[in-house]
């Protein structure tokens, strides 16, 4: 019987490893091609993984729970049509050259994991450019402590990096706060140990986002301004247009498209939106990668990426939205697509609200709630004079990190939005 070696290839820059959550069948089981096999968890995304071939599941390499590194082989499958046993192989030696890997992720040739292979957790720098010695990162692998983390401690060493008494100092004084913290917990559980309450623990995800806001917020000084925007043309030419642009392109015509097409045209005029911060240093990026937050089943949020939106029409953005949002909330998202974004979107109005103020995605500078589509009596003015129309419109509502975006730049560039909204025209696409 062909033996066929699942491999856990590369998954996007920076991601070294990855979570084995749960097998979805069992060994001796029969599989599909293109079926899922496996469920795995990085720090940024869950995934469902695909078999390569269609076979029998004889060996599982890395049970659920254990940690499986890039290019290292996972399980094995047995393929049908030959006889014969097919030999054991352990996931910690390197195969010979007539053995067949097919990575499960990536149909590109795969690099093997052999143990003289160096795992790196912790980055050479924090978001903010901040050299981390190979010590620090040596302790911060060791004590399990996250980049978000790092970024909280006050480095004194030169040019304020993280030395080893700093790494010591946080450690002990984080044991002083959960054991303070523990007492103070076992003193409110007695407490509320007769009211009708209920504890839960934050799964990984929320713990990940929750360190995702809060270093945003301590990183970025945040400004927000809003927009009050008409989007009448928008409406009655995506109800007038919505049944041919399925017929025509395969794909639901929903606002989203349409709004991410006038933040792109907008970014293009005002390019020193879409820039990073390093230390002292703007980084401009010279493609548009639009995120667009997608709320789960399960209540978690994810942003997956929309790359190099500034080259792709209208029917080409309809589809791209439509793909990554239906494949976030089935898990079936690969990492690299929810990273590298350059601005972020958040449709608040999809739950109803008419605006918020968003939590810029770091590294990102800035990022565009859109609020709900609500009919309002407004003045309509024309060369005959003013009148009250009922119109279609919408608050935007730009937050932006102040150390760069002047507001100035913020106002400037949130009022470019509006006007390629309100002067929106797609009959070029039918």
């Amino acid at each position: 019987m062909g033996q066929i070696k699942v491999i856990l290839p590369a998954m996007g820059e920076g991601i070294f490893e990855a979570t084995i959550t749960q097998w979805l069948i069992n060994e001796g089981d029969k599989i599909e091609e293109d079926d899922s096999l496996v469920e795995i968890a990085t720090d940024k995304v869950d995934s469902e993984v695909p078999s390569p071939v269609t076979g029998i599941l004889t060996k599982i390499l890395v049970p659920s729970g254990e940690i499986a590194k890039i290019n290292q082989i996972i399980a094995l499958i047995d393929t049908e049509g030959d006889s014969g046993q097919a030999s054991e192989i352990s996931d910690d030696r390197k195969p010979d050259e007539n053995e067949k890997l097919i990575p499960v992720l990536d149909k590109k040739e795969p690099i093997i994991y052999t143990e003289e292979s160096e795992e790196i957790k912790t980055p050479l720098k924090l978001i903010d450019g901040i050299f981390l010695s190979p010590l620090v990162r040596s302790i911060a692998n060791a004590e399990n402590i996250s980049i978000e983390e790092l970024a909280f401690i006050k480095g004194t060493g030169l040019d304020n990096r993280i030395t080893k008494d700093d790494m010591l100092n946080y450690l002990s004084n984080k044991s002083s706060s959960s054991s303070s913290q523990s007492s103070k917990n076992k003193s409110e559980q007695s407490v509320l140990s007769d009211e009708n309450v209920e504890i839960i623990e934050m799964d990984r995800v929320r713990r990940l986002i929750a360190e995702h806001m809060v270093h945003s917020k301590q990183t970025s000084p945040h400004v927000t301004s809003f927009h009050e925007v008409d989007v009448t043309d928008i409406v009655k030419w995506r109800e007038k247009n919505k049944n041919e642009f399925l017929k025509l392109y395969g794909s639901k015509l929903t606002f989203t498209p349409i709004f991410i097409d006038a933040v792109v045209r907008a970014i293009k005029k005002y390019p020193m939106i879409n820039i990073s911060v390093d230390g002292d240093k703007i980084i401009i990026k010279k493609s548009v990668n639009i995120g667009m937050a997608t709320a789960l089943p399960n209540g978690n949020l994810i942003v997956p990426v929309i790359h190099k939106a500034d080259g792709l029409s209208l029917p080409a953005l309809a589809g791209e939205v439509n793909d990554l949002a239906n494949r976030a909330r089935t898990k079936q998202l690969m990492p690299n697509e929810i990273q590298g974004g350059t601005f972020t979107i958040t449709n608040v109005g999809t739950f109803g609200n008419l605006s918020g103020t968003p939590i810029i995605n770091q590294p990102e500078v800035a990022i565009l709630a859109i609020g709900a589509i609500k009919k309002r009596p407004a003045v309509i003015e024309t060369t005959l004079g003013d009148f009250i129309g009922i119109r279609h419109q919408m608050v935007l509502a730009l937050s932006y990190d102040h150390r760069v975006v002047d507001g100035s730049l913020g106002g400037m560039f949130l009022k470019q939005i509006a006007d390629n909204m309100e002067s929106f025209n797609g009959e070029q696409w039918f």
